[in-house]
């Protein structure tokens, strides 16, 4: 029988193939009591399980060091933290000897209890961590039960694999390319969820949410899952599946010709010229910059060095990292923005107590946590500032709302500076600072950013969620998270404007930046500089290159004239004549 389901789309394309379900090993565990002279035994079955799961983790993290995206690295690293912490390797233990019970009983009743910790804590981003916990004891109790983890890799040769489970580990993602998985649908997650993030690095087409997927989908039922829209198809009839494969032939096609317009020159029609900069987080990902001859690095989110680990990258670590991407752009611009904690990416450090934040989304992060720590803030600057020696570098500033923000981070550049001649160390003495627009009252209160910073960077994600006071990585709510919401778009529109009076750039570098629907609303608003995913680079240059700004300029301006959402929504899709 066909039918449909509806979910959150977060990885687009589009996949056909048979089911493969993936089974739970947390479900299906029993509870027996162990005799007194075979504790010692169980308590070994246990230790042997954790040292198989380990091993699985590293031979993991080996692949994704060696072409796997950087978030699905940090991935695998967190699950082998958790999988090393003494509430999951030495509590189950105790338990095991004191109650005689068996290790996947303890293992089980043990997590429970930390799932119900999580659960208590207010932040919905640390919240949804207790996923990744379940995701590490379903990895220790399938080895305790002596069932693979792993895919098959058998397959019919013209059909692809479709993963279908309740919830996927990360690491897990690391073997879909391996196998060949044409894409999957669990019943969990968000468009923020870890497996969200690594479907889109590695083009997966993927749907996430729908609940019940799991229960209703049996192996080997032909499926449909539509990336782009949300939609998982169960057995379709000849007609629909027709529609689908042309749909999906057409898409390869259009991928194919994109690799086309990698050397063009990013022109508009009626000739101006559009930087498209790429996002990065590791120098890792300059193979992907490459790959696409971006015009530069417009984000080099250098939180990624500090998290995931239990102490702080060095100044020298920190030199080594921004250098390699300043080199290897020759003469490109590489925007480094300076460490962005707090709220969905906590930093951990061995021997502190962590802080407890009643909303981490509006406390202590960003430039607020770098001014409150100047050691740390004035090495890593230092290191940045070493690093210009070696290309174009600009620092970029996060989450800026006060003018004393500003002044105290250029008061430690100059400290950074003076430090630096001191030792003789060389750097450039005209490195350029910006500060990124993410909070309303920075976009409402632009002077002071104008007259004190050279460049001016629009970060869209944060700049929607404080706008319409949505949680992003809220599932409650994330259907309130909107782009188009009037409130957002005047704000975006009178930055870019502001920026162009006073001759100082804009760029744009949230996810808006790398949608192609939102390329001529964008470049109609006056945007001259977007950064976004390597991976979006070729799609946005398709849309750039059709666009006509002359006709644009018009059309932008009546629509942010509108404040009714259905109705900007239906002009911004009339663009596309432009």
């Amino acid at each position: 029988m066909t039918f449909a389901l509806h979910g959150l789309a977060v990885s687009q394309g589009i996949a056909i193939g048979h089911a493969h379900l993936v089974s739970h090993a947390t479900l299906e565990v029993s509870h027996y009591v162990v005799l007194p002279r075979h504790v010692p035994e169980e308590i070994a079955r246990f230790d042997a399980a954790l040292a198989v799961v380990r091993a699985e983790l590293i031979a993991l993290r080996q692949v994704a060091e060696a072409g796997a995206p950087s978030e699905v690295s940090a991935f695998v690293q967190l699950h082998s933290m958790i999988l090393d912490d003494p509430l999951l390797c030495q509590v189950p233990r105790e338990l095991i000897a004191t109650r005689r019970c068996n290790a996947e009983w303890a293992l089980v009743q043990q997590m429970d209890l930390l799932v119900e910790q999580f659960e208590k804590i207010e932040d919905a981003y640390l919240r949804e961590r207790k996923a990744d916990v379940v995701q590490v004891v379903e990895r220790v109790v399938k080895a305790l039960l002596g069932r693979p983890g792993k895919l098959p890799t058998k397959r019919r040769s013209d059909e692809q694999m479709i993963v279908v489970a309740h919830d996927l580990s990360p690491a897990d993602t690391i073997n879909f390319k391996q196998n060949l998985i044409g894409g999957f649908v669990t019943d969990l997650g968000g468009a923020t969820s870890h497996t969200a993030i690594v479907a889109r690095s590695l083009g997966i087409p993927a749907v996430v949410g729908l609940h019940h997927a799991r229960q209703l989908i049996r192996d080997e039922d032909l499926i449909i899952i539509d990336g782009s829209r949300g939609v998982l198809i169960v057995d379709p009839d000849e007609r629909v599946l027709e529609e689908y494969r042309l749909r999906k032939t057409q898409l390869e096609l259009e991928r194919s010709k994109l690799k086309r317009l990698t050397t063009a020159r990013a022109n508009t029609l009626d000739g101006h010229p559009i930087s498209l900069q790429a996002n990065i987080e590791l120098p890792q990902d300059l193979t992907q910059v490459k790959a696409v001859e971006a015009d530069g690095i417009g984000l080099f989110r250098t939180e990624f060095l500090f998290l995931n680990r239990n102490d702080l990258p060095s100044e020298e670590e920190q030199f080594e990292s921004y250098r390699t991407v300043a080199a290897a752009l020759k003469g490109k611009p590489v925007t480094i923005r300076t460490l962005d904690v707090g709220a969905d990416k906590a930093l951990q450090r061995a021997g502190q107590v962590e802080r407890v934040e009643p909303n981490p989304a509006l406390g202590l992060r960003a430039i607020r946590f770098c001014l409150a720590e100047p050691p740390m803030f004035l090495a890593q600057l230092r290191a940045i500032l070493r690093a210009s020696a070696f290309g174009k570098v600009r620092i970029l500033v996060p989450m800026l709302a006060h003018a004393h923000e500003i002044d105290q981070t250029l008061q430690l550049i100059r400290v950074a500076r003076d430090q630096l001649r001191a030792e003789k160390v060389k750097f450039d003495e005209e490195v350029e600072v910006g500060g990124m627009i993410e909070i309303p009252a920075a976009a409402m209160a632009l002077g002071v950013f104008l007259r004190r910073l050279d460049f001016l960077s629009i970060g869209t994600n944060d700049l929607i969620q404080y706008t319409l006071a949505i949680d992003r990585t809220d599932e409650a709510v994330a259907h309130l998270y909107d782009p188009l919401h009037p409130a957002v778009l005047r704000l975006i529109a009178d930055t870019i404007q502001a920026g162009a009076r006073a001759d100082i750039p804009v760029s744009v570098c949230g996810e808006l930046a790398g949608d192609p629907a939102m390329t001529r609303l964008l470049l109609g608003m006056g945007l001259r500089q977007f950064s976004m995913h390597p991976a979006q680079i070729l799609e946005v240059k398709q849309e750039v290159l059709r666009s006509d700004v002359s006709l644009l300029r018009a059309k932008v301006g009546r629509l942010l004239r509108h404040d009714e959402p259905d109705r900007v929504r239906e002009l911004v899709g009339k663009l596309s004549d432009s």
